[in-house]
């Protein structure tokens, strides 16, 4: 028996070994393709602290220069850059904002209520998914030049208030995850219906709705075809629209446009590491549940 239990234990220590030896390749694994995404970053920003002679120079430079403020001037003599910045965070704001409201509500009524022609809307959005967005944008220009609203941010924003996307997402989202019998106890404890969606649902979909506020804020803030349509003063431009009025024909200033292409970058590096985790949870939630 006691032969016994030593080759027992020794097999015991060598599962143990291989697990651990099995885990750290794992990590180094996904070290490697974590180092491997970041890296086109982290040479994006290098790059914009040298300039145009050092980019296009062989080898190019794997660290940082010293061109930094002759960049960053060159952008600023170019461009209202902070103000273009400005234009992106405030019509990615509000269209996150109002998408997450709006896309949440018709989702759980969507989900939790009976309806007439309930599923005639439903499939109506869900089609709707299926029309490239290009090809409304004559139509689109038309109903904008007809308000009056040519070269304004709200022609951009008003329009992106709710999407057939996030209505999609929030009624799975809520019809999976929230019990019918939650919104039975909040009608015998005297809650309105919206009290109900507010109170109730909004916190058990937090998951779903961080997810759909970072999906629709990165989508809003990388809009080119849009704002390229209805914007024209450099003033108003947003960040996609501003980089590319300086890429010229003949002679374009990489180190300003690299510049630029980090700060643009930045405020969504940020907030993808700030709504990572919620993100994280609710799709992991989203599997389960499904």
């Amino acid at each position: 028996m006691r032969a016994s239990a030593k080759n027992d234990a020794r097999v015991v220590a060598e599962h143990g070994l291989g697990a651990r030896i099995g885990r750290a390749l794992v990590y180094l694994l996904l070290v490697a393709l974590a180092l491997l995404t970041l890296f086109p970053f982290y040479w994006m920003f290098v790059l914009a602290t040298h300039l145009q002679t050092d980019i296009f120079s062989a080898p190019p430079p794997m660290w940082f220069g010293e061109a930094l403020q002759r960049n960053y001037d060159a952008l600023l003599a170019r461009l209202p850059f902070l103000r273009n910045i400005w234009n992106s965070f405030y019509i990615a704001g509000l269209a996150t904002a109002f998408t997450m409201f709006f896309a949440s509500l018709a989702g759980f009524a969507f989900a939790m209520y009976q309806f007439r022609f309930k599923n005639v809307l439903f499939g109506t959005v869900v089609a709707s998914l299926m029309v490239p967005p290009v090809l409304g944008i004559i139509p689109y220009y038309l109903i904008i030049q007809w308000l009056g609203w040519i070269d304004t941010p709200r022609a951009i924003w008003f329009p992106a208030m709710a999407s057939a996307f996030g209505i999609f997402l929030m009624r799975q989202y809520i019809a999976s995850s929230m019990p019918r019998d939650l919104m039975d106890a909040g009608r015998i404890d005297g809650a309105s219906e919206f009290r109900i969606y507010w109170s109730i649902a909004l916190p058990i979909v937090r998951p779903g709705l961080a997810t759909l506020g970072l999906v629709t804020f990165i989508g809003q803030w990388n809009n080119f075809l849009v704002p390229l349509v209805v914007l024209s003063s450099r003033e108003n431009f947003t960040v996609p629209v501003a980089l590319r009025t300086m890429q010229g024909l003949i002679q374009t200033d990489w180190g300003a446009v690299l510049i630029g292409t980090s700060l643009a970058v930045l405020p969504l590096l940020i907030i993808f590491m700030l709504a990572s985790r919620q993100v994280i949870e609710g799709l992991v939630a989203g599997s389960v549940k499904g």
